[in-house]
């Protein structure tokens, strides 16, 4: 089974879009720690940790298919916000522009039939609907939190021991 250009290119833009997610997740994380808030800084940390991974994952799937990797320019991310809850609103849209390029990935390997990566791809579908639903969940939170710095500072530390807003439990006083 031959892993076409256009896939490859596909995979290729997959990688950039990856290492710019891990580096706008690890500039969010800094922003956080500036503010004192460890938990979101931690949070974001591990998202960053976890984007590189799926950068790695992609990288060794092409070399796997006798492709070639090559990077792209990265821009450098945004590093200030005017709130936590602009910080989550933006990750969201990145999470859904990241499930709509896995789409797209996807798309194409149906069309050059290409089972290999389809079977490949399945594996970050799946990823992607959790991360956006994590991260919807936070948005609630944050929401009803409102102004509430208690709230805010119990969602923080929640967040920060790696129990989501979305496990079901809230933030004890929230």
């Amino acid at each position: 089974m031959v892993f076409s250009e256009r896939t490859q290119d596909g995979f290729n833009e997959q990688i950039g879009r990856e290492i710019e997610a891990f580096y706008t997740y690890l500039s969010m994380s800094e922003y956080f720690d500036a503010l004192g808030l460890e938990g979101f800084s931690t949070w974001f940390e591990n998202q960053s940790a976890e984007e590189w991974m799926h950068t790695m994952k992609f990288r060794a799937y092409i070399q796997d298919r006798g492709g070639r990797v090559r990077y792209r320019e990265i821009r450098a991310p945004e590093s200030e916000f005017s709130s936590v809850l602009d910080v989550f609103e933006k990750t969201l849209e990145h999470e859904q522009s990241v499930s709509q390029s896995i789409a797209d990935l996807y798309a194409l390997a149906v069309e050059e039939k290409d089972f290999a990566s389809q079977a490949f791809l399945n594996w970050f579908v799946t990823e992607q609907v959790e991360e956006e639903k994590v991260v919807r969940d936070i948005i609630d939170w944050l929401k009803r939190i409102g102004d509430s710095q208690e709230g805010l500072y119990l969602l923080d530390k929640q967040v920060g021991t790696g129990a989501t807003a979305g496990s079901g439990s809230a933030p004890a006083g929230a």
